[in-house]
């Protein structure tokens, strides 16, 4: 889809590129009423101002965006320092672009596409299944990093590890060592992403074993909790004592949210593994030098970093790619968990 033009906002509000203007800038000359229909068009075509006139006069810079959801996240910190290494080897240059919790990332990409006259656009984490209709918008070529586009076919490029059959191959390997009453720790209920293809994989996991999904056993993380985070694995640790629920396993869905559960655990002065198992996914080094060290699928961080990049700049020299490309990970058994 073509990005909208102030030339064309102006038409579908019947006003001049001037009034437009003077809208977006928050002139005082301007009717109320003419202002909020201006804004409101303006929201509905997802039009993003070019906020420096000379950009339109100059040239594609070439530029790299690597927009991150997540970036207090560690699992973030050695792919980032491989898309800079990797893109400043190639003579480009590298633009990290934090995204908050409550921003949508695409309309964040859409603005700087234009502020910065990028050639690539690399999205790291975020929820890639409500992206779909806006991304066209985009005009530069862009890859999907870490988030998992299982639900968009192969039309959207992405780099990522299968989250629900790795996750089901935790939760079944769980269930392997006698594990029945298997906790699950996990994003919030709108999550579209890494969060909802891990629950999938639990489920998957547990109709394999004939094990009956439990609601009573899986907790979400609040939409005001960052997610992935030691807090919330705490929290929902908390909650799940609390609710009196029996289980005798958590799985978390990320490495963070496992530590988080181990503290609550240990707090509540249960043992682990001896009282409770626990594990993670991620791989994250944190997971191995934790005491007691945490089962958790490791994820390929750094071939990952490296094939988001080489794919990113074959897209922009225009040649022919697989558009989905699906690493291994590996189970890493720790001393976190133990048969019943």
């Amino acid at each position: 889809m073509e990005q909208m033009t102030i030339k064309e906002i102006a038409r579908l509000c019947g006003v001049g590129v001037s009034t437009v203007s003077r809208a977006i800038n928050n002139h005082p000359d301007i009717n109320e009423e003419t202002r909020k229909k201006v804004l409101e068009t303006i929201q509905k075509y997802n039009y993003v101002p070019n906020n420096s006139a000379r950009n339109l006069k100059r040239s594609e810079s070439n530029t790299i965006a690597v927009l991150i959801k997540g970036i207090s996240n560690p699992f973030f910190g050695e792919m980032i320092r491989v898309m800079e290494r990797e893109t400043n080897e190639k003579k480009y240059s590298f633009v990290l672009q934090h995204v908050e919790e409550f921003e949508d990332e695409v309309d964040v990409a859409l603005r700087i596409e234009k502020e910065k006259r990028l050639k690539g656009i690399v999205f790291l984490g975020g929820a890639t299944n409500r992206m779909d209709e806006k991304l066209r918008q985009l005009s530069v070529p862009f890859v999907l990093s870490t988030a998992d586009a299982a639900d968009m076919g192969d039309e959207y490029p992405s780099v990522s590890v299968d989250n629900e059959k790795e996750s089901q191959r935790m939760v079944e390997y769980l269930c392997s060592r006698g594990h029945k009453k298997i906790a699950l720790l996990t994003a919030n209920k709108d999550d579209a992403s890494v969060g909802m293809l891990r629950h999938r994989g639990y489920r998957k996991a547990l109709e394999e074993y004939g094990i009956s999904y439990d609601e009573k056993l899986v907790k979400w993380t609040p939409e005001e909790m960052e997610t992935f985070s030691m807090e919330s694995g705490y929290r929902l640790t908390e909650e799940l004592l609390e609710s009196g629920v029996e289980f005798t396993c958590i799985y978390a869905i990320s490495d963070r949210m496992a530590v988080g559960a181990c503290k609550a655990l240990f707090d509540s002065g249960m043992k682990i593994p001896a009282d409770c198992s626990v594990a993670g996914f991620d791989g994250l080094d944190m997971a191995s030098y934790y005491e007691p060290s945490i089962t958790t699928i490791r994820q390929p961080r750094r071939e990952m970093a490296e094939a988001t990049i080489n794919l990113m700049f074959e897209l922009i020299d225009g040649k022919p790619v697989e558009p989905r490309l699906i690493f291994n990970a590996d189970l890493v058994v720790g001393n976190s968990t133990a048969p019943i």
